[in-house]
């Protein structure tokens, strides 16, 4: 669909009003919800992205946090200090080391899980299992199986699982899907581009050390292969390694790629294709590429990712972003701000709104993502919806699911040295039997792999 009669006043009437509005979405939608209602909640992963997540449910519904869980007991003492004290009960939740013993013991409305990536399936799984809706952390799975498996738990349980993909959420850019692309404003779009620029591997190479007393280290690998100790891998140390992630594709590729495909209404891309490896950094431990191309390609659509954790960005206004081209336009956005530029007319630019008002405590959380904190609390919003009236979330498991894999088939195809072709009936990457064998890796024993046929 095309705008021919574009009245750009119009435009920019409509969009202060629909920013004006967003600015408040989380309180105005929090009043759709039955305030009466208190969910009990669980959250698996006291670190940085679990507890933020936590903060924004704890901002928008009535929730009784009813027990943490961490495999670090010092993580999970100051933890326990935070919720107390952000709930303004005086309450403090259980505290728990082993996740299976917190879902055995307690009876939750909602688990967040915000452990790290290499333990999102199957906590996920047992958390639903246990009769749990779920918000799980991106990327959902290490591998395209685990995914499979996910999906297949929620619907067999008929649970409502959102991911946080929380780009879906953000309201100045589900304005800019809904006035701009929606609306035809970019015309025919046969290119995207999306990329990160961040010095996001660690290049560090600490020496073998003792277990600190405060760690199980063997809970916190689980089902990954158990590296030597080097060090606590909170934060940003897990992620300098494949055994527990997929590197920069999954951590940042998937939260554009989804967004992209959010706002183009795309499904699974026809193939994948990608090229990259160590090509600067050679001396560090990390073993993720720290230079990566990939190629997703749809009919007459090719969406095309690009990493270097060196050197400067291509574009420094838009170091992470996603870069839709039309015939009549472009649309550059970013969690920060969008632009964009008709081939005919004047640009539009749009920054990221706060609310500081309704939400002080956003000033002095530690670490937050303050430009997220919209999204989040809209993304949690959005997700109560879904419980409340048993439909699909925006961030759905099985959108999840299609993000995660096809990162995760990037990096197979960069690993194998051709393009890949996945078939989500089968389950099975066509034609390439080896290809098909890496669609699930193996667990270190006693774990079981989890598959959708067995959930």
């Amino acid at each position: 669909m095309e705008i021919n009669n574009f009245d750009r006043r119009d435009f920019i009437k409509g969009s202060a009003a629909t920013l004006a509005l967003t600015s408040l979405s989380a309180k105005g939608f929090a009043k759709t919800l039955d305030t009466k209602k208190q969910y009990k909640v669980g959250l698996i992963g006291t670190g940085w992205y679990g507890k933020s997540d936590l903060f924004r449910l704890i901002q928008v519904a009535n929730v009784d946090v009813v027990a943490l869980c961490d495999v670090d007991t010092k993580m999970l003492s100051e933890a326990i200090d935070l919720v107390s004290k952000r709930l303004k009960t005086g309450k403090k939740p259980k505290g728990y080391g082993d996740y299976r013993q917190m879902l055995k013991e307690n009876k939750f409305d909602i688990v967040l899980i915000g452990s790290p990536d290499h333990w999102h399936a199957l906590q996920c799984i047992d958390a639903i299992k246990s009769g749990a809706h779920v918000f799980v952390q991106k990327p959902i799975s290490v591998d395209v199986i685990e995914g499979e498996a996910m999906v297949a738990a929620a619907r067999k349980y008929n649970k409502v699982v959102q991911v946080g993909t929380q780009r879906r959420s953000t309201p100045f850019l589900k304005q800019a899907k809904e006035d701009i692309v929606e609306k035809g404003l970019l015309g025919k779009i046969s290119h995207v581009e999306i990329c990160c620029y961040y010095g996001m591997r660690n290049g560090s190479n600490p020496d073998l050390q003792p277990i600190p007393s405060n760690l199980d280290y063997e809970m916190w690998t689980g089902p990954a292969p158990l590296r030597p100790y080097d060090g606590l891998p909170h934060r940003r140390w897990w992620r300098a390694f494949m055994e527990y992630g997929n590197g920069v594709v999954g951590d940042m590729c998937v939260h554009m790629l989804d967004a992209v495909r959010w706002t183009m209404d795309l499904g699974w891309p026809k193939r994948i294709s990608s090229q990259g490896g160590i090509y600067i950094d050679k001396e560090a431990k990390s073993n993720i590429s720290d230079t990566q191309s990939a190629v997703f390609e749809y009919d007459e659509l090719n969406i095309v990712w690009q990493h270097r954790t060196w050197g400067k960005a291509a574009d420094p206004k838009y170091p992470w972003s996603y870069k839709i081209y039309g015939d009549k336009g472009t649309l550059e956005a970013s969690t920060t701000k969008y632009d964009f530029t008709p081939i005919k007319g004047e640009p539009i630019h749009v920054d990221v709104t706060y609310d500081r008002v309704n939400y002080p405590e956003d000033l002095t959380e530690d670490s937050i993502e303050l430009n997220a904190a919209p999204a989040m609390r809209a993304h949690m919003l959005d997700f109560l919806a879904a419980i409340e009236n048993n439909t699909r979330p925006v961030a759905d498991i099985e959108q999840g699911h299609i993000s995660t894999a096809s990162c995760i088939l990037a990096n197979l195809s960069c690993e194998l040295g051709r393009p890949l072709v996945y078939d989500p009936e089968t389950r099975q990457v066509v034609g390439d039997a080896e290809a098909t064998q890496l669609l699930m890796r193996e667990y270190r024993a006693p774990y079981v792999h989890p598959h959708p046929a067995r959930v």
